[in-house]
């Protein structure tokens, strides 16, 4: 495993710094189960919580640099080259509900002279089940949990009826979801948070990801972790610009993404 970088040093910091305070909260749910309110109260807390203490401690390290934030919005920086994007909790209705398929997740934009833009290093953390995910442009993703650390590499699957594919949501994704049966995929899943569905793609635990309207800051680190995990990563009409609103997803390797890209023409 590659040492840390500078910059990954900074942001493996904040996020541990509040996901700490996400797994406190966590743990205080179970007493306001009895209140729906009271639930989503503490739960909006919790994110805005987490949200301040990653901005702060990014802030305190590099502070010129600007974010795009779920909550916060847009705060611009100094250096114009550079902006954070961070989501404090993806997948709240799992972290409300108890389910520890929640996350945290930073992203480092760089934009270039030319105008572009581009995702040089990612961050995604799951802290109760004790996962973590990065990857720096050049450098690989990987993985770890525990004592452990692995690189990540996409799927080499290929055929529909021998992979596990996931969406972002049955709600919403419904004519994706019937598109994936009707190919006869060995499964369909939506695990409730982006951010975590596009990190298991980076690692082989799911054969591709489809989600046809998303935010960027629940996909900008995972599509970095894709990326250099070796898949690739689009829209659904194949572009690589996920800066309109709402922009689609498809993350999966070469071939896979290439059949599913033909699929939703």
């Amino acid at each position: 495993m590659p040492v840390f970088s500078p910059t990954m040093t900074v942001m493996m910091k904040a996020v541990r710094k509040a996901t700490r305070a996400l797994i406190r909260d966590f743990g205080e749910l179970e007493n306001l189960q009895v209140s729906k309110k009271g639930t989503n109260d503490f739960v909006t807390a919790a994110d805005l919580k987490a949200e301040k203490i990653l901005i702060e401690e990014l802030q305190k390290a590099r502070p010129k640099y600007g974010f795009l934030t779920e909550e916060s919005g847009e705060i611009p920086g100094t250096d114009e080259s550079h902006r954070w994007i961070i989501d404090p909790l993806d997948g709240t209705i799992n972290f409300m509900h108890g389910h520890p398929t929640f996350c945290s997740t930073i992203a480092l934009e760089r934009t270039h002279p030319n105008g572009s833009r581009e995702i040089i290093a990612a961050l995604t953390e799951a802290p109760v089940l004790n996962e973590i995910f990065w990857a720096e442009k050049g450098v690989g993703a990987w993985v770890e949990g525990g004592h452990t650390a692995r690189r990540l590499r996409v799927s080499a699957r290929t055929k529909y009826t021998d992979s596990l594919l996931c969406v972002g949501a049955l709600k919403t994704d419904i004519t994706s979801v019937n598109k994936l049966v009707s190919l006869q995929a060995s499964g369909v899943r939506a695990i409730g948070s982006t951010a975590l569905a596009l990190a298991y793609t980076a690692s082989g635990n799911f054969d591709a990801f489809m989600q046809g309207k998303t935010n960027y800051w629940d996909i900008a680190a995972g599509i970095l972790l894709v990326k250099e995990a070796g898949g690739n990563v689009t829209t659904y009409n194949n572009k690589n610009d996920f800066h309109n609103s709402n922009p689609s997803i498809i993350a999966a390797n070469d071939i896979m993404h290439g059949n599913l890209i033909k699929e939703i023409e």
